[in-house]
């Protein structure tokens, strides 16, 4: 069986709240740590956990300058695979709190956990970028 999960919006919802040109989307798909080098299965064999990060753009002043800043609020978690109930369990605070990547970019990651990728996610430390791999489409199936 394997294990879906979301918290908050789907792509389309995000989309449809907040506008096209305000959503990105980071996704990610990796051979669960769980299945690690120490097993004898073909890395094609091992189950996958595929994950998906959405973010609204919201633009800002900083500290009252003229310097606008852009930030990109996480909005939507969505896990397929091993440990997504507990990994949205976990994420769902900070999203529910209004997390941003750069809030999840600068989180220790712990090491070796699938949940760890959600604070790595490329670009890790950047913004504005979509990493187009195969993820958890609006719903909830393989893509």
């Amino acid at each position: 069986n394997t294990v879906q999960r979301m918290v908050g919006f789907t792509e389309t919802q995000a989309i449809e709240q907040y506008g096209p040109e305000n959503v990105v989307v980071y996704r990610s798909k990796f051979s669960n740590l769980y299945y690690g080098v120490w097993q004898n299965v073909d890395p094609d064999e091992k189950p996958q956990t595929s994950m998906k990060m959405i973010c609204c753009t919201n633009t800002h002043n900083t500290n009252g300058s003229n310097h606008e800043e852009e930030e990109e609020r996480v909005v939507g978690l969505h896990v397929i695979g091993l440990g997504a109930d507990e990994m949205i369990q976990g994420f769902g605070v900070a999203v529910q709190m209004g997390a941003t990547k750069a809030d999840f970019d600068a989180c220790l990651a712990i090491h070796p956990t699938a949940s760890e990728e959600f604070v790595t996610m490329y670009p890790w430390g950047m913004t504005k970028k979509t990493q187009v791999l195969p993820t958890i489409d609006d719903d909830n199936s393989r893509t």
